[in-house]
């Protein structure tokens, strides 16, 4: 069994792109710019060393601040931190890919991006609204362009070396395997919703057979009902390890060969959540024995829409 260092600086090399991932994530999600750039400091602080970033979340600026100072004060360089960001909905087009990559790069104040992700397979209507909706407030898609033609744009910032490996979010296992089956890069990584009452066994199989990264985000439910840090199975663990059932979470995740993503904008949180032991191998079987509840808390897999982000105003 690992350390507990070396568990938390746990890193999984990259089949398809260049390097490897950390086990541990950081997203920033964070509403507030203010508060986005001091968690960020907080978290690298604490230990993370990836940083999840997206256009849609309106901060990579602050992001780019946080990074820039830490990088300035000689604390951590940048060839130590794994950044991913994200190409949103309406830039789906592959005459709008390059662009995009590029403001993200500029915002973050890198030249390389280690992970560019498409936020979604839905392309929704190209422009400069990030949420276009019809006259019944439903969005507006673009059905002038196939997923298979933006991942074909997305191969070629790998070609031009600015972006060291490309992936998906909020992706299902069949539009996954669509996309493997005509790729000439290979997705490194695929993020999606996973914790204990989703698991995505089938999604993590297919994964590890064809060599990508699973990378989680809402490990930890992402405070909604039901909560399953409240399952007794989840809260008997955390006790016997003297662990939070947080820590347990966190821990369930990474030790099953995935990645995951955790965001708080308390610096006390950020360093729990940092702080994971390896579970012994009873603990990891009574979770996938005994929690049967299954649900998805986030819906944006149907629509494109993301549940956990305001609506652009």
């Amino acid at each position: 069994m690992l350390s507990e260092d070396d568990f938390r600086k746990l890193r999984i090399p990259l089949a398809h792109g260049t390097g490897a991932i950390p086990a541990t994530g950081f997203g920033t999600l964070i509403p507030d710019p203010i508060v986005t750039k001091r968690a960020t400091i907080a978290a690298l602080e604490a230990g993370f060393r990836h940083l999840d970033a997206a256009e849609r979340y309106r901060n990579e600026a602050a992001v780019g601040e946080a990074l820039q100072e830490v990088f300035d004060a000689g604390k951590i360089r940048r060839e130590d931190v794994f950044i991913t960001t994200k190409l949103w909905n309406t830039n789906h087009r592959p005459a709008r890919v390059r662009p995009a990559f590029d403001a993200s790069l500029h915002r973050l104040r890198i030249d390389y991006a280690d992970l560019y992700l498409i936020h979604t397979p839905f392309a929704f209507q190209p422009g400069d609204e990030q949420d276009p909706r019809d006259a019944q407030g439903k969005p507006i898609y673009d059905a002038g362009v196939t997923l298979a033609e933006t991942w074909g744009a997305m191969e070629r910032l790998v070609d031009d070396g600015q972006a060291r490996a490309i992936g998906l979010s909020d992706i299902t296992l069949d539009t996954l395997r669509e996309i493997v089956s005509v790729a000439r890069i290979k997705p490194a990584v695929v993020q999606v919703e996973s914790h204990p009452y989703l698991p995505e066994w089938e999604l993590l199989d297919f994964c590890n057979a064809h060599g990508i990264v699973l990378l989680a985000f809402a490990p930890l439910g992402h405070g909604m009902e039901p909560r399953f840090l409240d399952d007794p199975v989840i809260t008997d663990i955390a006790r016997r390890l003297h662990k939070t059932p947080a820590q347990v979470a966190l821990a369930w995740a990474a030790q099953r060969g995935t990645a995951f993503l955790t965001t708080s904008t308390s610096p006390a949180h950020i360093q729990e959540n940092f702080a994971i032991s390896p579970l012994p191998a009873e603990a990891m079987e009574e979770i996938r024995a005994r929690i049967t509840t299954n649900i998805r808390f986030n819906s944006v897999v149907t629509t494109g829409v993301p549940g956990f982000i305001p609506r652009a105003s």
